[in-house]
């Protein structure tokens, strides 16, 4: 890993995601840098060391760097790294708003039909018989989906609690 200083990592930063318009992923990760090895907790509040912040990039490959950003340089730091973060997210591929709205009406659909009555009539012999049986396996089907559906609701109130 190699360590920068801040202008050069945002001008590699920039190749990095120029290179990687079309096709690729690129991870960026934010951490405090400690200094003896062992994480310090975090309630302190009689430690006056200030640590500072330590930015690593990499693609999944060989290109990893990080930069080192100090307390009274990390107001500056963030307003070039934030331009560049926005300007880099143009690319990324919009929501496909139209299917989400698709999946919302076909999910409002199956928890309407869940709800509504079926009315099971006809003949159990004869003519229509067919029909009934059908009716029968759709009220079956729809009582256990109901009582999953409020097996997950206690689930999910229970979790909460």
């Amino acid at each position: 890993m190699e360590l920068l200083d801040h202008d050069s990592f945002l001008r590699r930063l920039t190749a990095l995601f120029d290179s990687s318009k079309d096709q690729g992923s690129i991870w960026l990760t934010h951490k405090r840098l400690v200094y003896d090895g062992a994480d310090v907790a975090m309630a302190d509040l009689d430690d006056t060391r200030e640590y500072p912040c330590l930015i690593r990039v990499t693609d999944g490959g060989p290109t990893k760097f990080s930069t080192r950003v100090t307390s009274s340089e990390l107001e500056k730091f963030h307003a070039a790294y934030g331009a560049l973060l926005k300007a880099s997210m143009a690319t990324l591929r919009k929501r496909d708003k139209k299917r989400e709205k698709q999946r919302a009406e076909q999910a409002a659909r199956r928890k309407k039909r869940m709800t509504e009555p079926v009315v099971v009539e006809g003949p159990k012999r004869g003519k229509g018989r067919r029909k009934r049986q059908r009716l029968l396996k759709a009220v079956a089907k729809q009582e256990t989906s109901q009582q999953n559906a409020k097996e997950r609701e206690e689930a999910a109130n229970a979790k909460v609690s």
